[in-house]
């Protein structure tokens, strides 16, 4: 068979499994190094033997609900290229909002920024790939997501401070700007995720008790001994925490203007908190 019958084949089996189809060919061009002209050029062509055992090592790892860029080794996350595995969770679209608001709002030099959760690294390597005079630290709970974000950071040539830290119990010292993408999906919403990335991304990146409200309240609480004067925090939220993350902010910091900022899809995904 030529490659479109043989790919062809292999995506109706994907779509009655539940899965993307369209993640093989993703994964397929990515380990081959191929442009979409190349996958083009090649539909009509006989499939060679080697990539038969190619595309049934990929169908394989899909079978098993395993995401596409942990196949692939990488993720791309704005203008980066990062290394992600089953340490941290692939970096989405909508958190490349996050940094551009960020980047946006804050034009300062030397700004002093903390990265809780930083997982891959994707949201501190890009404000500072950005910013370079900013001093940027990026914590984690996770040792193993620490080693994989320091890697990014060196890959991609920018200079980072690492904190290995719940919250706040190993960061010291005061910030401009704190920005969390945190685990925020509640357990009873297991239901919404994707089935890869519920099968294969860790669950200690996805998931938080109180209806998912754990690690923001935890970050407010704390954030008062962190902040600047004029400092900032920066959220990424679940559609359904917009109102709920406002109370909360509301409650401990009454003087501070709460935000609530929509995606390129209509959906409540970031909220800010400044001095208006």
């Amino acid at each position: 068979m030529n490659y479109a019958e043989t790919i062809s084949q292999l995506e109706k089996h994907l779509q009655e499994i539940g899965e993307d189809p369209e993640n093989l060919t993703y994964v397929f061009r990515e380990l081959k190094g191929w442009t979409l002209l190349d996958f083009i050029l090649h539909q009509n062509k006989e499939l060679t033997d080697q990539d038969q055992k190619l595309l049934d090592t990929i169908m394989a790892q899909l079978k098993e609900h395993r995401s596409p860029q942990y196949i692939t080794g990488k993720a791309y996350f704005r203008d980066l290229e990062l290394a992600v595995d089953e340490r941290v969770l692939i970096p989405r679209p909508e958190t490349e909002e996050l940094v551009d608001l960020v980047l946006k709002e804050n034009s300062k030099a030397d700004l002093r920024v903390l990265d809780i959760g930083t997982g891959s690294g994707a949201i501190a390597i890009s404000l500072k790939a950005a910013r370079p005079d900013w001093q940027v630290t990026a914590s984690d709970i996770s040792k193993e997501a620490l080693q994989l974000a320091k890697e990014n950071s060196v890959t991609n040539q920018v200079s980072l401070d690492f904190v290995e830290s719940d919250v706040f119990n190993q960061v010291t010292g005061t910030f401009d700007v704190i920005i969390s993408n945190p685990p925020y999906i509640a357990h009873n919403d297991k239901d919404e995720v994707g089935i890869n990335v519920l099968a294969s991304e860790p669950h200690l990146a996805l998931f938080a008790d109180e209806d998912g409200f754990a690690i923001y309240r935890r970050i407010i609480e704390g954030a008062s001994e962190h902040l600047s004067q004029d400092g900032k925090l920066y959220f990424e939220i679940g559609y359904k925490q917009g109102d709920g993350l406002r109370a909360l902010l509301g409650k401990h910091f009454p003087e501070k203007r709460v935000r609530v900022l929509q995606d390129i899809f209509g959906k409540d995904r970031m909220v800010v908190m400044d001095n208006g």
